[in-house]
């Protein structure tokens, strides 16, 4: 099968298209026809050789895929072939075939487009897990949400406005994002490039500071994030991107009693992922079927046009998703 490969790590460059054998599926596990997958900022990592797949999952780069059910494994009885999915994999889905479990499988609502559906898995379900599986925002509260252009952070934008309406939602972002990020009808962009969100988000609370703060830059936003806290708040952390050591002030933690978690999706075990991917099914999935949410696409790219896809990732250039097809042949 066509799959991209990378015999090195580095930059983009270090990418091509190969042809490699298809996987076979054990008991258990479903394959799948690969249609269309996204780019996330963790391909980028473990291209880099910083972020390698669990045990057991292939070394392919690709964490969401969006096909047709090929083959079953023994003892898979909930899905048929033939069948649209979406998903997550623990990698394999820059590729024409996938391995996937089939508790991490969702069906396709049959509204949603090939290139819609591969922008679902590793976004939304990422964003509904740490802003409402846990630590459980609640309508009325204030959330932080860093980096307003993101994949991530356009999803909890759009699922915030959908699940939890009356939610105060604060974004920082680039200068050139601010007007968009505005647009999806957020409360407040703070335009980190210019002010201080310290201080944006204590003028815009009143001093009382937000109950949750998503955010993947880590050590170089610690402080100024603890501060922008409120009484009782929960910081969310899914990513390091600016760092992962920093002194922590562990009195001001207890006197406000706030919470830091850290939080992966992809190492999680299989049982564990599956119940996470089932209540987001459960709770936003009709959202994407009754065109509530409608996944933000930047850009389409045939897969052989993965090392531009990737320049455009690290550039952080784009706004939205990037999708990368796999199967050109099918009807998009």
């Amino acid at each position: 099968m066509k799959a991209i490969v990378n015999d090195s790590f580095g930059g983009p460059e270090v990418m091509r298209v190969a042809s490699v054998p298809e996987p076979t599926p054990g008991p258990g596990q479903v394959l799948v026809k690969v249609v269309a997958t996204s780019v996330n900022r963790p391909d980028v990592v473990q291209r880099q050789g910083n972020y390698p797949p669990p045990p057991g999952d292939s070394n392919i780069l690709g964490l969401e895929i969006a096909g047709t059910v090929a083959a079953l494994g023994d003892g898979v009885d909930q899905w048929r072939c033939g069948d649209r999915v979406m998903g997550l994999v623990g990698g394999g889905a820059y590729a024409e075939f996938s391995l996937a479990w089939p508790g991490h499988l969702m069906r396709i609502p049959e509204s949603m487009s090939w290139e819609q559906a591969a922008c679902v898995s590793e976004t939304y379900i990422t964003a509904h897990l740490n802003l409402f599986q846990f630590p459980g925002l609640l309508d009325g509260q204030q959330v932080l949400l860093h980096g307003g252009g993101g994949g991530v952070n356009t999803a909890a934008i759009q699922l915030c406005r959908a699940l939890a309406p009356s939610v105060k939602i604060l974004v920082t972002a680039s200068t050139t994002k601010v007007q968009r990020v505005r647009d999806l009808g957020v409360d407040h962009v703070i335009d980190y490039q210019q002010r201080s969100f310290q201080e944006e988000v204590a003028k815009l609370t009143d001093g009382r500071g937000v109950d949750v703060i998503l955010d993947h830059i880590g050590a170089a936003y610690l402080h100024a994030n603890l501060k922008s806290l409120a009484v009782n708040g929960t910081l969310m952390l899914i990513g390091v991107m600016g760092g992962a050591k920093s002194d922590l002030n562990l009195a001001q933690l207890m006197v406000k009693r706030q919470k830091i978690a850290g939080s992966v999706l992809r190492p999680r075990p299989v049982g564990e992922k599956s119940a996470i991917i089932s209540r987001f099914a459960s709770e936003a999935l009709e959202l994407f079927s009754d065109g509530k949410i409608i996944p933000l696409i930047h850009k389409v790219f045939p897969l052989e046009k993965v090392v531009e896809a990737h320049k455009l990732m690290e550039s952080s250039g784009h706004f939205g998703k990037l999708v990368l097809i796999i199967d050109s042949e099918v009807s998009l």
